[in-house]
C-alpha cells in the first residue's frame, strides 16, 4: 500500500515546508506559521474528500491505457493540475476578467487577496457552466450505453441503456437543463451560464472526438501487425475531467484562505494523493473486485455535475457535495461486497 504513496508523502513533506518557510515569512510568529500550516493542511483534506470520486473515474479509463501513458498523466498531468489549475487558471480568470496583465494579476493575488478573491468569486456563473456540462456529460455517457449489462440500480440503469439508441438524447436533457436554469438568471448572467455550458459540451465532444481518432489509429496499427497504444485521447480526457472536478474545490478553498500561494500548496497536495489512488486502483484491480464501485463513481459525477449547474443560481455548501459524492461510492462499494459475497455462499 505504502509504495503507491511515496511520491505523496514525498511531495507533501515539501509542500508543508514551503508553507512553513512562507507561514514565518508572512507573520514571523510560531502561531501565525502553525495557523497557515493548518489551512494547508485542511485544503489538501477538502480536495482529496472532492475528489475521490474523480480517483475511481480516473481509474476506469487508466486501466485501458498502457502504463507509459499512465505515468505520463501521473507526471506530466500532475504539473497541469497543480500549475494549471491550481495557480494558472484563477490567475487568467483575474486577468481576463480586470483587464490585467500576468504580472500584474500575480501581484494583486498576493498584495490585494481580497480583490483577488472577489474576481475569482465574480467568474462562478460561467466556470458553473462549463464545469458542470464536462462532468454531467461524463456521467450521462456511461449510463447512456447499449452495450452495458451490468446495473446497480438496475430499474433506472437498464432504462437509461435502452434509451441510448436515440442519438445524442443525453444532449437534449442537458441543454434543457440549461435553459430551465437560465431562467432563473438575469439577462448578463444567463448569456454567460448559456454560453459556457455550450463549451463544456463542445470540449467533451471535441475530447471524445480525439479518442476515437486515435483508437481508429490504433486499430490501423495493429490490422498491420504494429504493436501501438498512443493513450493521448484519454489523456486529454483525463485532464479535462480533472480540471472540471477542480473547479468547486478551487472556488471552495476560498471559504478558508484568500491567499493564491495557500491555497495553490493544499489543493496540490490533495491533488497528488488523488492521483496516487487512481494508479493504485488501477494496478490492485479494485474496479474489477468491486462490481458496482464505478457505477457509484460515475453517479457522484452525475450529482457533482447537476450542483455546479445548480450553484449557478443557489449557493450549496461545498460539504454537501461532498457528502454526496462519499455516499454515493460508499453505498455502490458495499452493494459490491453484498454482491461478492452471496456469490461466494452460492458457489460454496
Amino acid at each position: 500500500m505504502l509504495r503507491f504513496y511515496k511520491g505523496s508523502i514525498l511531495f507533501t513533506l515539501v509542500c508543508l515546508g514551503l508553507g512553513a518557510w512562507y507561514g514565518w515569512e508572512l507573520h514571523g510568529t510560531m502561531s501565525g506559521m502553525l495557523g497557515l500550516l493548518w489551512i494547508v493542511f485542511v485544503l489538501s483534506i477538502l480536495e482529496i474528500s472532492l475528489s475521490f470520486d474523480n480517483a475511481v473515474v480516473n481509474a476506469t479509463v487508466l486501466q485501458e491505457m498502457d502504463e507509459v501513458w499512465q505515468r505520463r498523466f501521473l507526471t506530466w498531468g500532475m504539473v497541469i493540475a497543480v500549475f494549471g489549475m491550481r495557480i494558472v487558471f484563477p490567475l487568467a480568470i483575474v486577468a481576463i476578467a480586470a483587464g490585467l496583465g500576468p504580472v500584474d494579476a500575480v501581484q494583486l493575488s498576493l498584495n490585494d487577496p481580497k480583490r483577488y478573491e472577489e474576481i475569482v468569486s465574480s467568474a462562478h456563473v460561467g466556470i458553473a457552466g462549463f464545469g458542470g456540462a464536462f462532468l454531467a456529460m461524463v456521467g450521462l455517457t456511461f449510463f447512456f450505453d447499449s452495450d452495458k449489462e451490468v446495473h446497480w440500480i438496475h430499474w433506472l440503469e437498464s432504462r437509461l441503456s435502452r434509451f441510448s439508441s436515440i442519438k445524442a438524447l443525453e444532449i437534449a436533457l442537458l441543454l434543457i437543463v440549461f435553459y430551465l436554469i437560465s431562467l432563473l438568471l438575469d439577462d448578463a448572467e444567463a448569456l454567460t451560464f448559456m454560453v459556457a455550458g455550450t463549451m463544456g459540451l463542445v470540449s467533451f465532444i471535441a475530447v471524445e472526438a480525439i479518442g476515437t481518432i486515435m483508437e481508429m489509429r490504433e486499430e490501423a496499427h495493429r490490422a498491420a501487425g504494429a504493436v501501438v497504444r498512443s493513450g493521448l485521447g484519454g489523456f486529454l480526457y483525463l485532464n479535462v475531467l480533472d480540471a472540471s472536478f477542480s473547479f468547486d474545490g478551487v472556488i471552495g478553498a476560498f471559504a478558508l484562505s484568500n491567499n493564491m500561494i495557500v491555497i495553490a500548496l493544499g489543493l496540490s497536495i490533495g491533488a497528488m494523493f488523488v492521483r496516487s489512488m487512481t494508479i493504485m486502483l488501477v494496478q490492485k484491480g479494485t474496479l474489477a473486485e468491486y462490481r458496482y464501485l464505478e457505477h457509484g463513481a460515475f453517479w457522484a459525477i452525475i450529482a457533482l455535475g447537476g450542483i455546479m449547474l445548480a450553484s449557478a443560481r443557489f449557493h450549496i455548501p461545498e460539504a454537501i457535495t461532498g457528502l454526496i459524492g462519499a455516499a454515493l461510492i460508499g453505498l455502490s462499494l458495499w452493494w459490491s461486497v453484498r454482491h461478492n459475497r452471496k456469490e461466494h455462499q452460492a458457489a460454496a
